[in-house]
């Protein structure tokens, strides 16, 4: 199609022409492209009027190039090829995956190797661990396409599916008092200094839900700024925390750190996978999000 002095090519039709090429015949090369003949006449045709030259020469041995189909042949060669490696660019280019800390630490990695090992290298991860409220405000500027976040705000223009729970639990040294509890009463929490972790997480609002009134006069003495550092608090004495349980495998293993649960109905923190509802189904992006949301989870195990 000519706009002005500008040509522009269409690509069905460039296609069409190397089927012809490769094919020999216009039944043939109907066939490859899943079109009539027909059809596949008049898209030959149409670029044969774009170009101003004839392309294809009907001959005893079938369809061969004219001179000048021939001269055009390697163009449209490279014009098919740099249209597939666009294509590929954008749907298996890099994904950028935020994640809050507890998640980016203690949660993710597993899935991040098996989607690795899936896809043989050919879909690049770049993980970005953060806070939650920076993880909102990068994936709004765009800066991140998926999230892993502790909370979502469900406001508009994203999608959000909640992916995994996991219980907050209260961690203490194996030579504390309540190291022996099989499980800890709310208003117990009172009687011992709280040390707290990450800001921003949503702990706040679980136990607020969990706990009603008796969440009042929790506020932690000390605030250390993750979950490492919290566990490496209470490990020396300092205080006691609660963390999510998936958290501290490794300590409940080596007995460096005794986690129990609440008594009563134990409180659960959802984590969400969130995307903007823009994303292409077949992009990289959204290909990796969906993946992710349908992986079974093995919970940690029990106390």
């Amino acid at each position: 199609m000519r706009e002005g002095d500008r040509l522009t090519l269409n690509l069905e039709q460039v296609a069409t022409f190397l089927a012809l090429v490769r094919a020999g015949s216009f039944r043939a090369a109907a066939r490859e492209r899943g079109l009539t003949q027909g059809a596949v006449s008049q898209q030959l045709r149409k670029l044969e009027i774009a170009l101003g030259v004839a392309l294809i020469a009907r001959a005893a041995r079938g369809c061969v190039p004219t001179r000048d189909g021939a001269q055009f042949l390697r163009y449209a060669e490279s014009l098919m090829r740099l249209n597939a490696n666009a294509v590929a660019a954008l749907r298996n280019r890099c994904v950028t995956l935020g994640a809050s800390s507890n998640i980016g630490v203690y949660f993710l990695q597993p899935y991040l190797k098996a989607f690795m090992e899936l896809h043989e290298g050919r879909c690049a991860l770049s993980l970005r661990v953060d806070q939650n409220p920076v993880l909102a405000e990068n994936i709004g500027k765009g800066e991140i396409d998926v999230a892993a976040m502790e909370w979502w705000d469900d406001r508009p223009g994203y999608v959000a599916r909640c992916w995994r729970s996991d219980e907050l639990v209260v961690i203490v040294p194996p030579d504390h008092p309540w190291a022996r509890r099989s499980a800890i009463p709310p208003g117990m929490l009172k009687e011992a200094p709280i040390l707290g972790g990450e800001p921003g997480t949503g702990t706040a609002r679980v136990l607020a839900r969990y706990l009603g009134d008796a969440a009042q006069g929790l506020d932690p003495v000390l605030r250390l700024g993750s979950t490492e550092a919290v566990k490496r608090g209470v490990k020396v004495g300092l205080g006691v925390s609660l963390v999510l349980l998936g958290t501290v495998l490794d300590e409940r293993r080596d007995g460096s750190l005794v986690a129990i649960p609440l008594e009563g109905e134990r409180p659960q923190k959802n984590f969400y996978i969130v995307w903007p509802d823009s994303l292409l189904e077949d992009s990289a992006p959204r290909r990796f999000a969906d993946w992710l949301v349908n992986q079974p989870f093995a919970a940690p195990s029990p106390y």
